[in-house]
């Protein structure tokens, strides 16, 4: 959940799976004491907007934007439901689908910054109507929430290169991947991404301590949660550097209580990526960019009555992406290779109905993703698209799907067992529009 959006003197947080930014604010900064992240352009890198302009900024103090996301895929299982397992960035097998759809406005007025974004697609079915803190109490559903993008508001202030403060609904810091597919380099998202948080509701503060540096603490309600699992919140710290514009490191980190009523139950994650671009001839009708994105994950929970212990309710996963650019950056193929176990399955998202009750203690995905993208505008990219998953244990749709005998849901008939397999190829089509 996960981006920054650097325009000429700008550079703002933009989606979920987000390195975090520094705000509007920053446009009074002089030239030699440029905006953070601002002096470099970084639309090559994994997780980020491609945009280098922004032609719906009405001035220095509002900015409209518009996305649009939409595909079509295909399960070489042919679930009969076509409802796909296993991942939330495509939940339809065999149909168009509306993917997400999105309008927002972000502002800054004498030092005062904000977002608002309210969006709706199918995406929404697989990530927000999954939020399960809702049911601790009344007063709170994902019905009223799950429209909501990202709302926030905040004070910047003139400290060093910046230091702002807001509270409301952010994108996810965890991850390198977006929440907006457009702005990763694969349509679908990786494994291990997919498995932690697209966004968080609570405060964070970002200081810059320089142009290339950001530090960010959280405080927030819980995992990917609306409201709290227990009583104490959770706390999180987000590290980004840019040394040079081909470059970059980031760091995440990430403490909460987030099993259901077990107070005493805490969870720890960390990731970190490294982004290097080591080819750059924009301007080359051959090869024009060379870069390849790592991010790995490490995690595991502890505590509690009778619960496993880090020793097996553990997380480990990676993603290493190889992109290659040519025809001056209109065209880009892009490699992936993933590899996730979590053998306590406790992050096991968007898995098929019978995985809990399924008896063992045992988690292993791998995959490879081939990506081409055209891209004839920086506003505009269409994918093709195989990806190829392989599990220890049946995670994917298999042919007689994961719903009923009939694949409705209306069909009230016995007996029906759930059709889940290790292994799922997917043929994608994808447009992405961003404005």
């Amino acid at each position: 959940m996960r981006t920054l959006r650097a325009g000429a003197a700008t550079l703002v947080a933009a989606t979920s799976f987000a390195v975090g930014t520094a705000a509007h604010a920053e446009e009074a900064k002089p030239a030699d004491n440029p905006a953070p992240f601002a002096w470099g352009d970084f639309t090559w890198m994994n997780g980020q907007s491609r945009q280098k302009t922004f032609p719906l900024e009405f001035s220095k103090y509002l900015t409209l934007s518009l996305y649009l996301d939409a595909y079509y895929a295909y399960s070489f299982n042919h679930p009969q439901d076509d409802t796909l397992t296993a991942t939330a960035s495509v939940g339809r097998h065999n149909e168009f689908q509306i993917n997400l759809a999105s309008v927002g406005l972000e502002w800054n007025y004498k030092n005062v910054i904000g977002r608002m974004s309210v969006q709706w697609g199918n995406m929404l079915n697989l990530v927000q109507d999954l939020d399960g803190s809702t049911a601790r109490g009344r007063s709170l559903t994902s019905q009223n929430m799950r429209y909501i993008r990202e709302a926030t508001l905040g004070y910047h202030f003139d400290v060093h290169s910046g230091l702002n403060l807001e509270a409301g609904m952010f994108m996810s810091y965890i991850g390198l991947e977006s929440y907006l597919l457009a702005e990763n380099w694969n349509y679908t998202r990786s494994l291990i991404c997919e498995a932690t948080p697209f966004y968080f509701q609570g405060i964070r503060a970002q200081y810059f301590p320089t142009p290339k540096i950001k530090i960010e603490p959280w405080l927030m309600n819980g995992w990917q949660s609306y409201g709290k699992w227990n009583v104490a919140p959770s706390t999180g710290l987000a590290f980004r550097w840019n040394p040079e514009e081909y470059i970059g490191v980031m760091a995440n980190f990430y403490v909460g209580t987030d099993t259901k009523g077990v107070d005493d139950r805490v969870r720890f994650h960390h990731d970190d990526s490294v982004l290097l671009r080591y080819y750059n001839a924009p301007e080359s009708r051959g090869i024009s960019k060379l870069a390849v994105s790592i991010n790995n994950h490490v995690g595991f929970e502890g505590g509690g009555v009778g619960l496993p212990g880090p020793a097996d309710a553990y997380v480990l996963g990676t993603s290493i992406a190889h992109r290659v650019s040519f025809l001056k950056d209109r065209f880009a193929f892009t490699l992936r290779g993933e590899y996730m176990t979590n053998p306590s399955r406790y992050l096991a998202s968007y898995a098929p109905p019978d995985l809990a009750a399924r008896p063992g203690n045992d988690l292993r995905v791998y995959g490879g993703t081939a990506t081409l993208e055209f891209m004839p505008i920086d506003f505009l990219g269409v994918r093709l698209e195989v990806v190829h998953r392989r599990s220890s244990i049946p995670y994917f749709a298999g042919p007689r799907g994961t719903t009923s005998e009939s694949g409705f849901q209306d069909d009230t008939a016995k007996g029906f067992r759930v059709d889940s397999v290790p292994y799922q190829t997917l043929g994608l089509v994808s447009a992405n529009f961003r404005l």
